[in-house]
């Protein structure tokens, strides 16, 4: 049995839009700045939570680090978009005021970071011992060999994990539809429905996900191979201790 297509309905008047394919290309902008925005958050967060968990002779800080890890990757991530969106702002009645976007890119964010910062330690401890050292010897800081020494490298061996994790990122924004954010998977759902031609608008947005997905992994391909270091392998795949 064959099936009906009509693309057509991508020219259609949805009343709020002057098409279903500008709403569609709406809802991609959408998709991307939740992603973006939450991997800024996760980088940052991962980052620093990473550095903690490989501080030597740092046992409050460290735990502290594996405290936060053991947390936010333990707890589903709908689960997690619920309780920033439902939970949390009754707790702290500051953050009534955020919207259903940024506390959608607050919960990804810091989903994420955990993963990222599973990533950077296996990344700084991949690296030989000597290199630490060497950046005592020279007289540096902790933060100084830190920042000079170890996470240019561990920055470096990590792109192959941390392109997976863009990709992932991007792929698991789409719980943001729980909390009516109009990204892609919610255009889908409301669409679909609307049009009831679900089959031709679930093909356009898993297209425009496998478009995103194949840009990121471009993108970060490009820069391991600038980035590349003779040598080393990416050690992490952000899920052990």
């Amino acid at each position: 049995m064959g099936t009906d297509w009509d693309w057509q309905v991508f020219l259609q008047d949805p009343g709020n839009y002057p098409t279903y394919w500008q709403w569609l290309m709406s809802a991609w902008g959408w998709t991307v700045s939740v992603a973006v925005l939450a991997l800024i958050v996760a980088l940052v967060l991962g980052s620093i939570i990473g550095i903690l968990r490989t501080l030597p002779n740092s046992p409050w800080l460290s735990g502290f680090g594996t405290c936060w890890v053991e947390l936010f990757r333990n707890v589903p991530l709908l689960v997690q978009i619920f309780l920033w969106y439902h939970v949390i702002p009754a707790l702290i009645p500051a953050m009534k005021s955020f919207d259903s976007f940024t506390l959608v890119v607050i919960a990804l964010g810091l989903f994420t970071s955990v993963r990222i910062a599973e990533q950077l330690r296996s990344g700084i401890q991949s690296l030989p011992r000597g290199q630490r050292y060497a950046g005592m010897a020279m007289g540096f800081t902790t933060a100084q060999y830190y920042r000079y020494v170890l996470l240019p490298m561990a920055y470096r061996i990590i792109i192959p994990p941390l392109t997976s994790e863009t990709m992932n990122v991007f792929k698991n924004s789409s719980v943001a539809f729980a909390v009516s954010v109009t990204e892609l998977t919610w255009y889908a759902m409301q669409v679909g429905e609307e049009t009831s031609r679900p089959i031709e608008i679930y093909a356009a947005v898993t297209a425009l996900y496998v478009i995103s997905a194949l840009a990121i992994n471009r993108i970060m391909a490009f820069i391991e191979k600038r980035s590349r270091v003779p040598g080393f392998i990416a050690s992490a795949s952000g899920g052990g201790h």
